[in-house]
């Protein structure tokens, strides 16, 4: 595993900013945390990473654990914070050079000039930092990030105030980093989840409500009811349809059109179709309701 979170709570005064949280993530994966704000996701983050002592549990990046060996940790890990601290008088290759000579990289020049054509820096990195647009400031935090060539990258919120086509250019850019490196990426973006993470955690109040892939998550409705909607060529007898092994519910939607739910993770349509088959009747249509992963966040964490 590249990060082990276990049992990990943290306390901020009286308030509870993480309750008992568990999880894992494995080598190459690009997992997307999310979290209304106030949910404990930068604090897991800063946790993950060795800026803040989680209070209680345990935490282990690449099998090292970061209450014991933070320092080491650091050198495997990348971190872009939410807001991007720079040094806007430093100009970017100067700053780059600067970021290898704190991790102590033997060949600072050669690894700058590596990671500047990288994040596509090569035409402003004879420019100040604070001369650069906001999505060329957010490709600088996230060079800084890859100077180490870490095997865990953490970014907190990369896209944040970026217009649609830096944000574009931001994501395509994660998304290469992340054919070689394991990427924990926190944002409110939902399309930018759907678009770049394999698999999703969302945290609501410190505690761990949802973590499938991004798929699993959106088809079935983060454990809500699966709605099919059925139609036959002529009229079928609901009762039934009803015995059918997982259907909890069903309504008439026209003469020959059924509304049907049934248990979560549990597709009937296969059951509808021998239904259709042994009763001699012709299916017009099968459809599956699918729910964006913007409806399953809003439910997991409107309804806590």
């Amino acid at each position: 595993m590249s990060v082990t979170v276990k049992n990990v709570t943290r306390y901020f005064g009286k308030q509870k900013a993480l309750d008992d949280v568990s999880f894992s993530i494995d080598s190459g994966e690009i997992v997307g945390f999310l979290g209304p704000n106030g949910a404990g996701k930068s604090t897991m983050m800063k946790i993950i990473t060795g800026y803040l002592p989680a209070g209680k549990g345990e935490v282990s990046v690449c099998g090292i654990p970061v209450k014991e060996y933070s320092l080491e940790l650091r050198k495997r890990i990348g971190y872009l914070p939410e807001h991007n601290p720079l040094y806007l008088d430093m100009y970017v290759r100067e700053y780059l050079n600067m970021v290898g000579g704190i991790y102590k990289i033997s060949d600072i020049k050669q690894k700058t000039e590596e990671i500047i054509e990288r994040t596509g820096l090569t035409l402003e990195a004879h420019k100040k930092i604070g001369a650069l647009s906001k999505g060329y400031r957010q490709r600088v935090g996230l060079a800084q990030a890859l100077i180490p060539d870490p095997d865990v990258l953490i970014l907190d919120e990369p896209t944040t105030g970026l217009d649609p086509n830096q944000i574009l250019e931001v994501r395509n850019l994660i998304t290469e980093i992340g054919k070689d490196k394991t990427i924990m990426l926190s944002t409110h973006i939902m399309q930018e989840v759907e678009a770049i993470c394999e698999r999703v955690i969302i945290i609501n109040k410190g505690k761990i409500v949802a973590d499938e892939s991004a798929g699993d998550l959106s088809s079935a409705g983060a454990g809500a009811e699966v709605i099919i909607t059925v139609e036959f060529d002529k009229s079928a007898d609901l009762r039934s349809m009803k015995e059918i092994d997982g259907i909890t519910g069903i309504e008439g939607n026209g003469k020959n059109k059924f509304v049907i739910t049934s248990e979560p993770g549990k597709d009937i349509r296969p059951d509808i179709f021998r239904f259709a088959v042994d009763n001699g009747l012709v299916l017009l249509g099968v459809s599956r309701e699918e729910r964006d992963l913007e409806s399953v966040f809003h439910d997991l964490t409107m309804k806590q």
